[in-house]
């Protein structure tokens, strides 16, 4: 068993971590109140991938999600309290190997602005557009969470991800 290679970055009132395995299978994402764990089977040679962290704050378990497409998988972590910075993901400050940070995607809260979320409707269209698994909520009644999910994903499929071109 080896842990998945995977980046993160810190919201206002999320966190994001992108498991980079291609092609996984047996995908399993488990969110408690202080941990994330994540299991897969990936690769051509069908390597056992597994992760547990110990997270630095308490996430809202049940709002959390994840999203697994052909290079990776992305896991959407609801603070429990938004508003509060993580300066790092693990609780302990010890060096993992397989974890960094995702700087293409990370950004100072005070470039935040509302204009990206203009981009909604779009990406709401390509996502009806693409196959694969769907673990996302329905977009009928989507509230600020869900879309800032989607805002997310739009990204990732218009930009290269810290995994590979999409």
């Amino acid at each position: 068993m080896h842990p998945a290679t995977a980046k993160w970055y810190d919201r206002r009132d999320s966190v994001f971590i992108e498991f980079c395995v291609a092609d996984s299978k047996d995908v399993k994402v488990n969110f408690d109140k202080t941990k994330c764990g994540f299991s897969c089977i990936g690769g051509t040679d069908n390597v056992k991938h597994e992760n547990e962290i110990d997270l630095f704050e308490a996430i809202d378990e049940n709002e959390s999600k994840h999203k697994r497409t052909d290079r990776s998988v992305l896991c959407y972590l609801r603070k429990a309290q938004p508003g509060k910075a993580w300066p790092r993901l693990t609780k302990e400050k010890a060096k993992l190997s397989w974890l960094s940070v995702d700087f293409n995607n990370w950004k100072d809260w005070e470039d935040d602005s509302d204009e990206e979320m203009g981009n909604f409707d779009q990406f709401s269209d390509m996502m009806n557009n693409m196959g694969g698994e769907d673990d996302l909520p329905d977009l009928d009644g989507a509230d600020d969470v869900s879309i800032s999910f989607f805002h997310l994903l739009y990204s990732k499929i218009k930009a290269t991800t810290s995994c590979g071109k999409l």
